[in-house]
């Protein structure tokens, strides 16, 4: 069967490679130049099934006002006269109940426990190399009352088979040294071993080098222009290809992986995507003192940043990246969120990098209320969907991936998770996605 997947960041990339496995003529069309270019580009490095708690969850409704105006905030949503995000916000506040919560929970830790192990039994198969570290991840807290609230859904994780089990303020600086400056600060932490860390993009370029070489072909710099539907199925995909000519690429199935950019396609076929872009920033500073500087990767829940540190032929670096902006499709630096990092990082570990060569980043991150992913069927037969994985697509790319190769192969997928379009005798299925 010839596959036609619409996408080529992390997602569409491990997608096309676990269709290609199946024994599928798979064909990628994206419109950058390279794999990974966008929202895969410069991101956090974490493989966490311990971040699994959503941004939706019973204290989010309060925090989102006492965060309203501040254009530091973790999470900050810039009202716009956009009845997406509107409509957008008001679902996620419906995901806010403690029911809701620990559903979504479930979905979370279910996927992503799978598709780390995917992700390691493809690292062995392939041997790819991409600065990995697989010395788990350690969440701190600063608050003692963000610490307090955390105690409950990492006991929920750890029923689910997710070993994050808390830790002292001590044991935390005996895990990660470089937490020791701000020893009196702190007021606990949890440690997943298990979770690692690694560069998405070099994963993804790696990854997508290595299906081609098995015959997947990637259609880059080709501008999706529209999906065409015919008779209950889709007919073809409108792109402006290499050479700005108008062209129409027809297949037997068709995967939207997309990001950010998946409602923009589907809307038009009658499907509405509950995605809306949630922009995070990054900065990836080099070191300057490698014994002041982490080597465990970190989780600051307060002010919802991740840690990574890369170690290759090109110098050592560190990753840090989070936060979330609610801003429509809008990508520019907003220097206030880019320097309240560098603060952040400059407050931990006082010295340990050079801020005056900083690079800074922001990308779309594709987020739907309940932070659960979209997978699965739709109801025209031959399109599928792999999208809106949030600030988690790096930690959930293979898990989805082997997951809809299988859907679209026909198989049962392997895992018990809300996918869309799956009977409802499968454990937490969602309703088909309807048109119109």
């Amino acid at each position: 069967m010839r596959v036609i997947v619409i996408g080529a960041g992390v997602i569409g990339t491990t997608t096309a490679y676990f269709l290609q496995q199946l024994g599928h003529d798979v064909t990628v069309i994206d419109r950058q130049n390279t794999p990974g270019a966008e929202t895969s580009f410069a991101n956090g490095g974490q493989i966490s099934v311990s971040h699994a708690e959503p941004w939706a969850n019973p204290g989010a409704p309060l925090k989102l006002l006492k965060w309203l105006g501040k254009e530091d905030a973790p999470l900050l949503f810039r009202l716009r006269a956009d009845s997406r995000q509107w409509l957008w916000g008001l679902k996620f506040l419906r995901e806010c109940t403690p029911a809701r919560t620990r559903h979504n929970i479930q979905q979370i830790v279910s996927l992503g426990s799978y598709s780390r192990d995917t992700l390691q039994q493809l690292r062995e198969s392939t041997q790819l190399q991409y600065d990995q570290r697989t010395q788990g991840i350690l969440h701190f807290y600063t608050s003692p009352e963000e610490f307090d609230a955390a105690l409950a859904p990492a006991e929920q994780m750890r029923e689910l088979g997710c070993h994050r089990r808390v830790v002292s303020a001590d044991e935390a600086v005996q895990i990660e040294p470089g937490l020791r400056h701000i020893r009196p600060s702190l007021a606990g932490a949890t440690f997943t071993a298990e979770d690692e860390s690694g560069d998405a993009n070099l994963f993804t370029r790696e990854l997508a080098r290595v299906a081609s070489e098995s015959g997947v072909q990637f259609r880059m710099g080709c501008h999706i222009t529209r999906i065409h539907q015919s008779g209950g199925s889709i007919d073809h995909v409108e792109i402006t290809n290499e050479e700005g000519r108008y062209e129409r690429v027809q297949g037997d199935a068709y995967v939207l992986s997309a990001g950010s950019f998946s409602p923009l396609l589907a809307q038009p076929l009658g499907i509405s995507l509950p995605i809306y872009p949630a922009k995070g920033y990054s900065v990836t500073l080099p070191v300057r003192d490698a014994s002041a500087a982490y080597e465990v990767s970190l989780t600051d829940d307060e002010f919802k940043l991740v840690f990574s540190r890369y170690t290759s032929a090109d110098g050592d670096r560190l990753r840090i990246a989070g936060t979330a902006e609610l801003n429509g499709y809008e990508r520019g630096l907003n220097r206030v969120r880019c320097e309240a990092i560098v603060r952040r990082v400059e407050q931990l570990f006082p010295g340990a990098a050079d801020a005056s060569q900083a690079q800074f980043w922001s990308g779309l991150r594709p987020a739907t209320p309940s932070n659960v992913p979209m997978i699965g069927k739709t109801r025209y037969g031959n399109l599928f969907l792999n999208t809106g994985h949030g600030t988690l697509g790096w930690t959930h790319a293979c898990g989805s991936a082997k997951s809809i190769a299988r859907i679209v192969t026909g198989l049962a997928p392997e895992l018990d998770f809300a996918f869309c379009g799956m009977p409802s005798g499968n454990a937490g299925a969602r309703p088909v996605l309807q048109r119109g």
